[in-house]
């Protein structure tokens, strides 16, 4: 073997062989390609007829060490032969795993993008540019298997077409467990192509910093569970921010010298999450969109009477299909392009909403996501100066947006979070429909089905805000409560609605006028 030159065959990936006169290096079962700060190997090591099998990671030096030592003993040959056998064997190893991850993202790029027929990009095309498509979008996502949440299902796939912008929208869903948070996700998430989408079920703290560079860019991040991520918390909130994620890990080559990689993932991504605990999210709640899952019974009823259809082999899975894929097409009809608001200065939002700088810069990027769904009705222009291709949003849009946004805009101005607020709603219509002017913490819970450690959190959270007190009893036999206020909501509730009602009434009045005057417009 002393005349053969130096050969690094990777033509079997699981037996990777590598000549180095007069070492003949196999490695068996080839190499991990995920983790580059380590490259654990099994070697078969052979000089002659003399041969030896061992386990390591070649970037940890002391193994590295030990080994070479085992060479010079057993197969009789130089140290330094040896190091420089498995330095060049390393060396080898990283290039190939380099190129293995390329080309594994390249043609999973490749082969999971469909490219529509000509009649598919006609009929996508045709949808998107007839008239009512929110309206025609909501019925039809309905068809698509997803049991009632109309404005919910609508708000996250508009969401979720944001994508594909490069600020795009994030969606939280809140509700107790098993009440369909999950499900909804799903089924709107069906409506998105699968290249562009990326569901996960559980993360490490470090599982978002081993993505390819460009592997999550304009990518869909479903996160079926947000309660078991704590530790990935910071890094999903830095890549909503900043749209990219950083982080240095030290390795050592084979020579035992410390080096340092930066492993950089690039945004822009949505993510799109559900969780029972709307409190510990605070700091994700305020990047993106909260949605409260339906809870009442009516829903139960709708939710039960699909089930007991499907049961029954009585829905049609093969339509649902059809209009899933038909959606499917649309967003890959839909292409990158800029939005221009000319209202936007007009656009204010109510003053009881919290946090304002957030919530406005939520309500106009969703006004942007309308538009943008609506670009195949809107008129391309050019600015004149850069030459910049890009369509204008028009009152249409900010009308469609408004319908939408209310609800979330009203639950960013309440004193009360979403758990809180749905007892407290439940607790005065059940006060109502009872002919009751006063209960017991036992009485409601019983009526309203509420856990006690629940209704305790909330009833605190009531009394804090003066919306619920004491009236009678005693801590050994029970404490009577009344409702202080049964309008605090719908009065809110009016306010938001009368102020953005009323600035979409002046901008259409104005709509006659240049962009200049409805700028101006107050």
């Amino acid at each position: 073997m002393k005349d053969i030159k130096r050969v690094f065959d990777t033509s079997n990936g699981d037996h990777i062989i590598y000549q180095h006169p007069p070492m003949y290096i196999a490695v068996l079962g080839g190499i991990r390609l995920e983790g580059l700060d380590r490259m654990r190997v099994t070697l078969k090591i052979q000089v002659e007829h003399l041969a030896l099998r061992h386990n390591l990671d070649l970037y940890n030096d002391n193994q590295t060490e030990k080994l070479i030592r085992k060479i010079a003993e057993r197969l009789e040959i130089g140290t330094s032969v040896a190091a420089a056998a498995l330095t060049d064997l390393t060396d080898e190893l990283e290039k190939y795993r380099l190129e293995e991850l390329e080309r594994i993202a390249s043609a999973s790029n490749q082969n999971q993008r469909k490219l529509l027929t000509p009649d598919e990009i006609k009929a996508a095309q045709q949808y998107l540019s007839a008239p009512n498509l929110m309206a025609r979008t909501k019925e039809d996502i309905g068809k698509a298997g997803v049991i009632g949440e109309e404005d919910n299902r609508l708000l996250m796939y508009l969401i979720f077409t944001s994508r594909k912008r490069d600020n795009p929208l994030h969606i939280i869903s809140l509700g107790s467990s098993g009440i369909g948070k999950t499900h909804l996700q799903e089924k709107v998430s069906a409506l998105i192509p699968e290249e562009d989408k990326m569901e996960i079920t559980t993360l490490s703290g470090n599982a978002f910093y081993y993505f390819g560079q460009q592997e999550l860019r304009n990518r869909l991040i479903l996160i079926e569970d947000l309660d078991g991520t704590d530790e990935v918390l910071y890094p999903l909130r830095e890549i909503k921010s900043k749209k990219r994620i950083t982080k240095t890990v030290v390795i050592k080559n084979t020579k035992g010298e410390t080096r340092t990689v930066s492993l950089v993932v690039e945004g822009p991504v949505c993510v799109s999450g559900c969780t029972t605990k709307e409190s510990l999210y605070e700091d994700n709640a305020n990047r993106s969109f909260l949605i409260y899952i339906d809870e009442s019974k009516a829903q139960d009823s709708n939710i039960m009477a699909y089930q007991r259809k499907l049961s029954a082999g009585k829905i049609d899975l093969a339509a649902e299909h059809e209009i899933q894929e038909q959606f499917k097409n649309m967003q890959r009809a839909l292409v990158p392009i800029t939005i221009r608001n000319p209202f936007a200065e007009s656009l204010l939002i109510p003053e009881e909403v919290f946090k304002p700088r957030r919530s406005n810069a939520h309500y106009l990027a969703f006004i942007e996501a309308v538009t943008f769904y609506h670009q195949h009705q809107r008129e391309k222009q050019h600015d004149k100066e850069t030459g910049e291709e890009y369509i204008e949003t028009s009152i249409e849009d900010i009308e469609e947006a408004n319908k939408l946004m209310k609800e979330i805009l009203l639950r960013k101005s309440d004193d009360l979070n979403g758990a809180t607020r749905n007892y407290f709603e439940q607790l005065k219509d059940w006060l109502k429909l009872e002919d009751k002017n006063s209960f017991t913490n036992v009485s409601a819970r019983q009526a309203l089905k509420v856990k006690a450690s629940n209704q305790k959190r909330y009833m605190i959270a009531l009394q804090e805000w003066g919306l619920v007190q004491k009236v009678k009893g005693d801590k050994k036999n029970g404490f009577g409560y009344e409702v202080s206020t049964y309008e605090d909501q719908a009065q809110r509730n009016r306010r938001i609605e009368a102020v953005m009602d009323e600035i979409v009434q002046k901008l259409s009045v104005s709509s006659s006028r240049s962009p200049k005057e409805v700028q101006a417009v107050k």
